[in-house]
């Protein structure tokens, strides 16, 4: 759901996602709680089919230890309609997307918007020009996307403006990041970094983390390339 959504936020408009939209989310409750009766991982998520007050219904989380016959509470709860899962290979008419209480993801933000859900792009913020990293694994924006496939799953380290920035999406945070490097044309020119720091737009950082290549978020997002689980520094 991957994060999903990505669910998991990050903007149908950004230049780093599928240009499908995604349905937009339904808010809900502050917090949604239930028993599990059912447990699905992928590499990133966590789906529960939960046993509500209201009846059962399918959740997703990051990635989390929760066994079968648990109580737990889904924070910043919201709901998707027809979202598929391509990792799962099943398609949900009815998710819940939400941080899992006690995992330590801030709250997401405003809502709790998912990655993808009608996003505005990135912040103008004005002419960006950013010194490269330093170090033996540094590369510019550009770099990394267009040199992708011989940096897929290798550490590097970017630095760069925030132009978006999007908190707490399934316990994690969504960085759009820019250095003056590469077109808008050929779409090397910003990179999307996941992480649990936090950023400001506007704020120049170093990010270090793995590339990921066709990184699936579900409900047909994926990202021909970005940064996954990186630290963020000055």
């Amino acid at each position: 759901m991957k994060s999903l959504f990505v669910v998991l936020a990050l903007a149908a408009a950004s230049v780093s996602f599928a240009a499908d939209k995604a349905p937009a989310p339904a808010a809900t409750a502050q917090v949604l709680k239930g028993q599990v009766l059912e447990v699905k991982d992928t590499d990133s998520y966590t789906y529960l089919r939960l046993k509500t007050k209201d009846g059962e219904t399918w959740a997703a989380v990051g990635r989390a230890p929760v066994k079968k016959g648990a109580e737990v509470t889904i924070e910043n709860p919201m709901v998707m309609t027809n979202f598929e899962s391509k990792s799962l290979k099943q398609k949900f008419d009815r998710i819940v997307l939400g941080n899992l209480q006690g995992t330590g993801g801030a709250p997401a933000a405003g809502q709790g918007s998912p990655p993808h859900s009608g996003m505005a792009s990135p912040a103008d913020v004005g002419d960006v020009k950013v010194a490269k990293a330093t170090g033996p694994d540094a590369r510019t924006v550009a770099e990394i996307v267009s040199k992708r496939t011989a940096l897929k799953d290798k550490n590097v380290a970017v630095r760069g403006k925030v132009v978006k920035f999007t908190g707490g999406v399934l316990g994690k945070n969504w960085v759009h990041l820019r250095d003056g490097t590469g077109t808008a044309a050929d779409k090397t020119n910003d990179i999307v970094v996941s992480t649990k720091d936090d950023a400001k737009v506007g704020d120049v950082v170093v990010a270090k983390g793995v590339v990921r290549l066709d990184k699936d978020l579900g409900s047909g997002y994926t990202y021909s390339v970005m940064l996954e689980d990186a630290k963020l520094g000055k």
